[in-house]
């Protein structure tokens, strides 16, 4: 990827996404690429954002959030700005995904209980061979 520029469908392969997630992140603004009549010409900085906006959906960030901070990236201030509220989004999706993850361990630990009390009962009522 040292070329200047890459096409939709050079994008797609080295990303592993469709055309279509390419055009709905430039309808909502988050890509900007070259038009070349009905050509689109991705850049360097589309394809760094493009690993960001991936990275983001990823971790479960909000496509508004993914936005803010990457328009931040323009803020001159050597990028203080912008790290700072990635950190604490980031911060506030870990809080949630550790709560989702105890919950869920709750619920599988729920769930084998249930699944060894009825393999308890069927068990016990067995006809004698």
């Amino acid at each position: 990827m040292t070329q200047d520029t890459m096409t939709i469908r050079q994008m797609c392969d080295a990303f592993d996404v469709t055309p279509r997630t390419l055009r709905f992140y430039e309808s909502k603004e988050l890509l900007f690429p070259i038009r070349d009549g009905q050509r689109r010409l991705f850049t360097r900085r589309d394809r760094a954002r493009l690993k960001l906006i991936l990275r983001g959906k990823r971790f479960g960030f909000s496509l508004e959030e993914i936005r803010q901070l990457l328009d931040l990236y323009y803020v001159d201030d050597s990028q203080q700005t912008q790290l700072s509220q990635t950190l604490d989004i980031a911060q506030e999706r870990l809080s949630d995904m550790e709560r989702q993850r105890a919950e869920l361990d709750e619920a599988i630990d729920e769930l084998r209980n249930q699944m060894t009390l009825v393999g308890d009962m069927l068990s016990s009522n067995k006809p004698a061979a």
